[in-house]
């Protein structure tokens, strides 16, 4: 799918939250500037959170809580960018995965990869020449 703006990224992003279904773990792929973090501002609105969803690269992860049916969940939004070695943030991510009322977001997930579920869903983000993104889900 090609994508011409940061509005239609956030629009796929919405689209993407109206769709899943909770537990879900995905694992965004894309150089700097491809569109990771506007995908996320994107999901977060569709799952109705309010709070100003920003890339956690210095703070590794952020949370948002939203409420679907009745019910309480949250959103969690992983950067491993500047990470060698996620240490003691592994054990996070793993406490995470086990909780069935979330909804996970990882970027840069190379050093974390053999922790992710196998089922997760993987978008892959991509500049084109013109500026436009192409995004692949799998």
């Amino acid at each position: 799918m090609k994508i011409t703006s940061e509005q239609e990224m956030l629009n796929f992003g919405r689209d993407f939250a109206s769709k899943l279904s909770v537990p879900i773990v995905i694992e965004l792929l894309g150089d700097v500037g491809t569109g990771k973090t506007t995908f996320t501002r994107g999901l977060a609105e569709g799952l109705g959170i309010k709070e100003k969803v920003t890339s956690p690269s210095f703070t590794i992860s952020k949370s948002y809580a939203f409420k679907k049916d009745g019910k309480e969940y949250t959103l969690i939004h992983y950067d491993f960018y500047r990470l060698n070695d996620p240490g003691l943030m592994t054990e996070d991510l793993e406490e995470n995965l086990n909780n069935s009322n979330a909804v996970i977001v990882v970027e840069w997930a190379n050093t974390v990869e053999n922790f992710l579920p196998n089922n997760r869903k993987i978008i892959e983000l991509s500049l084109n020449d013109d500026g436009s993104r192409e995004v692949l889900v799998k």
